[in-house]
């Protein structure tokens, strides 16, 4: 399945596209430290950084802080990752907890309570004010596409991939997602939150990758061209 071909850098969005910052999530550049990571983010050219919140407070960094990723429990004004689907019950828990928090957004995944359209939509109907991360690695890989929930996002991740393959370059032909189309679309949509890249080495998680720095240039780099 193709979600749509990737369009050639520039012209597929002629002057269509917002020129946005673009960040890149400090995931990609472990093990380095958040100073560290920071100040090699700001030289590789990204204008913020995404974080988890146990590496706030920790000094002054070279990069604004953009999205805050709180993974065990929700927390206003930062990204939940959304819990496993475990049964019946995960669906409840998780509106239950965000109802708790309001303010927090949810990450969407494969696997989780919000691994599909229909499930992410379910949730933002149940959960007044709920904005959603939106990872469009992630909606590939379980295989939809990340367009459809876009109007849901209030944090945007950018990842090629495709379904059952997490983690593609941007110049991989199997990729799926159409990242021409999808900044139209938040231009549609006049989306003012933050749009960074993420690529991760985490063999732990079965999500392996040799060079996830140098995937997320080179996806900057033709994001940047559109």
């Amino acid at each position: 399945m193709r979600l749509g071909a990737a369009p050639a850098a520039g012209p597929a969005c002629e002057a269509r596209c917002v020129q946005r910052p673009l960040g890149i999530v400090h995931v990609a550049l472990r093990p380095a430290p958040l100073a560290e990571a920071a100040a090699r983010a700001k030289e590789l050219g990204f204008d913020h950084i995404d974080i988890a919140v146990d590496s706030l407070g920790h000094g002054e960094v070279a990069l604004p802080i953009g999205e805050v990723c709180s993974p065990r429990e929700p927390r206003a004004g930062c990204t939940w990752l959304a819990p496993y689907q475990r049964d019946a019950t995960s669906f409840e828990f998780t509106v239950r907890r965000l109802r708790e928090q309001p303010g927090t957004r949810l990450e969407v995944g494969p696997g989780s309570v919000a691994g599909s359209v229909a499930s992410c939509r379910a949730l933002v109907e149940a959960v007044p004010g709920l904005r959603l991360t939106i990872d469009t690695g992630h909606v590939a890989a379980w295989g939809e596409d990340p367009i459809e929930l876009l109007d849901l996002a209030g944090h945007v991740q950018l990842r090629q991939a495709a379904p059952g393959l997490p983690q593609l370059h941007v110049d991989d032909a199997r990729g799926v997602v159409d990242f021409g189309r999808v900044l139209r679309r938040l231009d549609e949509l006049d989306f003012d939150g933050l749009i960074s890249v993420e690529y991760f080495d985490l063999p732990e998680l079965g999500w392996p990758l040799d060079d996830p720095v140098g995937y997320c240039v080179d996806l900057a780099h033709y994001v940047r061209a559109l």
